[in-house]
């Protein structure tokens, strides 16, 4: 089988995605994938998942901090940032994910919106609510573990 002529090829675009969770969360690529279509078909439907065409092409995750690149069609790229922003949680594990940037190759969505190596969080003994607490620190981000799990805290709530 022949392949199609350059002209009618479809023409991706790459979102450059940002993954933030608790430093204990543990998120798989499949985890993920699922969770975009699980999202795109509640927000858009089927017929509309199907001409955004979501699908993780790159993906690392670890210690909390991770990174995505999701492939959409060329003019399907709102309806696909509205997708990746509908999602609140992955596996019962809350997350934040925020698209950082649009790029028209893979290798450009890497170089400009994903951060390569991750950093790595500095695990220290914090005051927080009138005790001595084991937290983890990522740039000014703090996630504090209490009795209940983890809490998310600022330089202005710890001593």
């Amino acid at each position: 089988m022949r392949h199609l002529p350059k002209h009618l090829r479809p023409r991706w675009r790459y979102l450059g995605v940002e993954i933030e969770a608790w430093p204990d969360a543990q998120i798989t690529r499949g985890q993920f994938q699922r969770e975009l279509y699980y999202n795109a078909q509640n927000l858009i439907g089927d017929v509309g998942s199907a001409e955004v065409d979501l699908s993780v092409f790159g993906f690392s995750f670890s210690n909390g901090d991770g990174a995505a690149v999701v492939r959409v069609r060329r003019g399907e790229v709102e309806r696909g940032r509205a997708v990746i922003a509908c999602i609140d949680q992955i596996d019962d594990q809350p997350v934040r994910v925020a698209v950082r940037g649009v790029g028209g190759t893979v290798r450009a969505c890497e170089e400009r919106y994903i951060r390569r190596p991750l950093e790595t969080p500095e695990e220290r003994t914090v005051a927080f609510e009138n005790a001595d607490r084991f937290a983890f620190v990522r740039e000014r981000r703090i996630a504090v573990r209490t009795d209940n799990g983890f809490a998310g805290a600022t330089d202005f709530d710890i001593e």
